[in-house]
């Protein structure tokens, strides 16, 4: 019951890490001109966050298991 609970405050603090992460004052920082490795900084930014979100959500569920 503990854990299950630890798991849901986990994954309730990263869906406000995302929803700061894909928020506007911050992308608006990554919306400029230029390249990082052939994207635009806007779409290296989301998609690094996503990716990463994705991650954390994956060993937060797969640490439950333990």
């Amino acid at each position: 019951m503990i854990r299950s609970r630890l798991t849901a405050q986990r994954l309730a603090f990263l869906f406000l890490l995302g929803c700061f992460l894909f928020n506007y004052p911050l992308l608006s920082v990554f919306n400029r001109g230029g390249s990082f490795f052939g994207l635009p900084p806007l779409y290296a930014w989301l998609t690094g966050s996503w990716l990463a979100l994705i991650a954390l959500m994956a060993w937060v569920v797969e640490s439950r298991a333990d």
